[in-house]
């Protein structure tokens, strides 16, 4: 493969990149950092790509080891408290304290659940592309999506109830109502 071609490749994957990125890291510098790392690694290695295949599969599961080392290695340094990243946000404001919240229960979720549930329902990838990222079984897959979706709509539902609005009253607009057309089966 060109080295020229390939660079204009992986410059035009950028903002899957950086929306797959964005879904793992959080702040836009952690974001930047994880996608240079990424872009690097993959130049240094292109020697490693085979031509033909899925370029922006190889660039995600690089991004997704680096994100993993850089988890590891944050988490033995650092104590992370995902409410006190929380911004302010006024009250008439319903939806986006609804997002707000939904994106700190995400944080909270285990990695393995946030990254399925990013590759399957926010990026489009199939079960089975999603399966091959992450190199697990296509079950697992299956099942780590589903966990998530759950877990999302039952925290969800505890603080709508805590604030006093039903189930009933949630909107098929809901930002928990994302069942992804082409992926749930």
């Amino acid at each position: 493969m060109a080295g020229d071609n390939f660079a204009e490749q992986v410059v035009a994957s950028l903002p899957q990149l950086r929306t797959f990125a964005s879904k793992l890291a959080g702040t836009t510098s952690a974001v930047d950092d994880l996608v240079q790392e990424t872009v690097l690694r993959a130049l240094l290695h292109v020697d490693q790509f085979r031509p033909g295949s899925n370029l922006v599969g190889w660039l995600i599961v690089i991004l997704r080891n680096c994100y993993f080392v850089q988890w590891r290695t944050l988490r033995r340094f650092e104590c992370v408290d995902p409410e006190r990243d929380c911004a302010a946000i006024h009250p008439p404001q319903e939806w986006h304290i609804t997002l707000g919240e939904v994106g700190r229960q995400f944080a909270k979720l285990p990695a393995e659940y946030k990254e399925a549930l990013v590759l399957v329902a926010v990026n489009g990838e199939s079960y089975s592309q999603a399966a091959r990222v992450t190199g697990c079984a296509l079950g697992t897959i299956k099942s780590r999506v589903s966990r998530a979706r759950s877990e999302l709509i039952t925290r969800s539902e505890l603080i709508e109830s805590a604030s006093s609005t039903t189930k009933e009253h949630r909107s098929p607009k809901h930002p928990l109502n994302f069942a992804n057309k082409h992926n749930v089966r």
